[in-house]
């Protein structure tokens, strides 16, 4: 039951609360940690290799440091007749920590509304979310971007993580997030991270590889448009990632839509494969639509993971 407690909690709070900005979140720690060593090890010769201990030593530590600290709060919560309440206490905490659905719906929310009052507003808010440049997006662009990132976060910020908190607990959560977060750091394909975030960008394709295709047959499931599930196997694979094109896709599906196209990254332009065929208007009602479906694959998954939690304690 503790465990069914500590994923009701963490869950729950992102859901109320989202990422407050007056709390400090480890992912910031994480990026700092990142940030400090692609400046001193992204240089000179073997740049592949220093990556990828870079990555491999931050993912196994965080893992072993939630794992150390979890164990310590056991021991102390003996001690001290306190039951599991310090190590629920804190996995309630990493849960609601790696859970990002609430935060990316409310940018999403949010950048709709901007590109509405104006183009220029829509422009600026959607830069929050995305990695592109978006100066020179379209109103259709910044509504395109808004809601592709939507489809896949909902895998990098929902589903993959509580598919490691089933697979390896609130370690391998967390483990999940400093390995999503080092991909979005270092893991691009240009002549600054080519070599060194090539590893890190890898494991997060690995690590996403499962939770992806979940994420894009409940989209479909919760839609009741599983039938199109052929239209997300022709269209998913096209995506430059392996993974980002298949929530993409079911969305795409969803909203009978058309994502893709070409994208402006540091400088150097990017053209994705087109994602769909109808090449309409994008409105708040589907952007709205989204959302429900979004939710709707957020409490399925949970409470899959409440009934295997149960089943396996």
């Amino acid at each position: 039951m503790s465990r069914i407690f500590t994923i009701l909690a963490g869950w729950i709070a992102d859901l109320l609360l989202g990422d407050p900005a007056w709390l400090p979140h480890p992912v910031v720690g994480f990026g700092k940690l990142i940030a400090a060593g692609e400046k001193r090890w992204n240089r000179g010769e073997n740049r592949r290799r220093k990556g990828m201990w870079l990555a491999l030593g931050l993912v196994v530590g965080v893992f072993l440091l939630t794992t150390g600290l979890l164990i310590g709060l056991r021991y102390l919560s003996e001690a001290w007749h306190l039951g599991k309440l310090l190590p629920c206490i804190l996995e309630g905490l990493l849960i609601f920590f790696c859970l990002a659905g609430t935060t990316l719906i409310r940018e999403v929310r949010e950048v709709f509304r901007a590109v509405d009052r104006s183009l220029e507003e829509g422009r600026k808010q959607v830069a929050r979310i995305v990695g592109r440049d978006t100066s020179e997006l379209s109103a259709q662009e910044v509504r395109t971007a808004a809601l592709e990132t939507l489809a896949e976060n909902l895998n990098d910020g929902v589903i993959a993580p509580l598919f490691w908190l089933a697979l390896l607990g609130v370690p391998g959560m967390v483990a999940y997030k400093m390995v999503n977060t080092l991909d979005s750091m270092i893991g691009y394909r240009n002549e600054r991270y080519i070599e060194f975030g090539r590893f890190a960008a890898k494991m997060d394709d690995a690590a996403g590889w499962i939770p992806a295709r979940i994420t894009a047959f409940l989209m479909l499931l919760v839609a009741g448009r599983l039938r199109m599930l052929p239209f997300v196997r022709r269209y998913g694979p096209q995506h430059l990632s392996p993974n980002s094109g298949w929530p993409e896709a079911a969305l795409a599906a969803i909203l009978d839509c058309r994502f893709g196209g070409p994208h402006n990254y540091f400088g150097e332009e990017v053209v994705k494969p087109y994602i769909g065929e109808n090449d309409r208007p994008l409105t708040t009602a589907d952007m709205e639509r989204a959302v429900l479906v979004n939710r709707l694959v957020e409490f399925f998954m949970v409470l899959l993971l409440l009934i295997i939690s149960y089943i396996c304690h």
